[in-house]
């Protein structure tokens, strides 16, 4: 078995593999918690992927329990990347670009991670990452309202708004989840004009809410950067 963990900007996921296959997934909030799945789980290999600062200490502690990897740039992956910084680059959004190309083989492919921030990432049915967007997420939106204003109130996403608020909180709410579904389907538009027969792709913590919320068909996968992480891993191992 295998392990591949994803540690994002607010929590991380670790997926356990028998090869391509992700037989479980757990959501863990500390490194204590990550290193307590590891040393139960007793796994061969495992992979991290952070986009925080700071793993020493699990990848010191993880490499005493398994064979242990970092996924940085420099790690070798089966695709190739028009990226013209990778050292920039967010492992999770090439990550999920992996999984894409792996599940929707021949296929084009846009992946909109619903997170923190929200990122858009296209790879071609060929395997080329052509690259993609960053833009705010729902709750950086009304938390971002709230600090550079001097009355708009803490507001919390929960569930689809009235389109047309009558208090601030609900014109708030409209304007950062209603404003987001217009984002979403303008650039998949947008991405359309330039990619034929495109496949849509949603992840993160936000995908389920989104996908019956976008006109057209989309797939929601919210493991999709744990499988790309593993994609990665398996062809590491055999290069």
């Amino acid at each position: 078995m295998n392990i591949c963990i994803d540690i994002g900007n607010t929590n991380a996921k670790v997926g356990f593999f028998i090869e391509d296959e992700l037989t479980g997934e757990k959501q863990v909030v500390s490194d204590r918690s990550i290193l307590k799945v590891l040393k139960d789980s007793q796994p061969e290999h495992v992979l991290i992927s952070s986009v925080r600062k700071g793993i020493g200490r699990i990848v010191e502690k993880s490499s005493k329990i398994a064979s242990t990897f970092v996924f940085d740039h420099k790690t070798p992956i089966s695709i190739k990347s028009l990226y013209a910084t990778p050292e920039t680059l967010g492992v999770d959004r090439i990550a999920s670009v992996v999984g894409a190309s792996f599940l929707y083989k021949n296929k084009n492919c846009l992946v909109i991670d619903l997170g923190t921030c929200i990122t858009y990432d296209v790879i071609d049915h060929a395997g080329t990452y052509h690259g993609g967007g960053i833009s705010l997420g729902v709750d950086m939106k009304l938390k971002a309202m709230h600090k550079f204003t001097s009355k708009l109130p803490i507001v919390a996403a929960k569930g689809l708004p009235k389109l047309i608020g009558t208090s601030t909180r609900e014109c708030m709410l409209s304007g950062a989840i209603h404003g987001t579904i217009a984002e979403l389907e303008g650039i998949i538009d947008r991405y359309r004009q330039f990619f034929d027969d495109l496949t849509i792709i949603f992840c993160g913590g936000d995908a389920k809410f989104f996908e019956s919320k976008i006109k057209g068909h989309i797939f929601a996968i919210p493991n999709l950067v744990l499988i790309g992480l593993n994609q990665i891993l398996r062809f590491y191992l055999h290069v």
